[in-house]
């Protein structure tokens, strides 16, 4: 595993998961939602973000999470391997409500200097976040489930649970390399 990219639905835990994972291996974290969104939640235009994520992910190794359709080929077209967080509605819906709620209460930035904190009003606005996960969560799993299917060319490793997700990171053996490699900005804080 060289090139990772870690994918599944909105709240699935993609970040978390990619950002431990980078650690354990000693190699770049590439976030593809800091490279998608600018300041009060426009999207930035999709050259830029193209632009944004060729140069995130021109190193040999790295974890990306996010699976944004319109540079997949971008991505794609570099990973040896795709960790699929493939979690029930259920587990989804609970960490989005967890999530969302310590996020209005902290007013934490989700990437630093962006301006983008979580509000009472972004996240139940019709075209928010919770309307995204009950839009899409079937139709991602659908087209996770087909791409395994047609990309037998990638290592595909299917997540069904936070359990087995939190085992599947335990069994990685950490990479040698020293702790400083990891301890910088991820690739996603470098490109804004």
């Amino acid at each position: 595993m060289r090139r990772i990219n870690v994918v599944g639905t909105s709240c699935s835990g993609k970040t978390t998961l990619a950002r431990d994972l980078s650690r354990r291996l000693g190699v770049p974290h590439v976030e593809l939602d800091a490279l998608f969104w600018g300041p009060s939640w426009t999207p930035v235009p999709t050259e830029v973000f193209r632009s944004r994520l060729t140069s995130a992910l021109e190193p040999d190794r790295w974890v990306a999470d996010g699976g944004y359709a319109p540079v997949r080929d971008i991505t794609w077209g570099r990973i040896d391997t795709i960790v699929w967080l493939d979690y029930p509605m259920r587990t989804v819906l609970t960490r989005w409500a967890r999530r969302t709620i310590a996020r209005i209460r902290s007013r934490e930035e989700f990437w630093p200097g962006s301006g983008n904190r979580e509000s009472v009003r972004n996240a139940l606005r019709r075209d928010g976040l919770i309307w995204w996960i009950l839009g899409t969560h079937w139709r991602r799993r659908r087209s996770f489930a087909a791409a395994m299917g047609t990309r037998a060319d990638l290592r595909w490793i299917r997540l069904r649970s936070p359990a087995e997700a939190a085992r599947w990171l335990a069994s990685i053996q950490p990479s040698p390399v020293s702790p400083a490699t990891t301890d910088g900005p991820s690739a996603s804080a470098q490109n804004r």
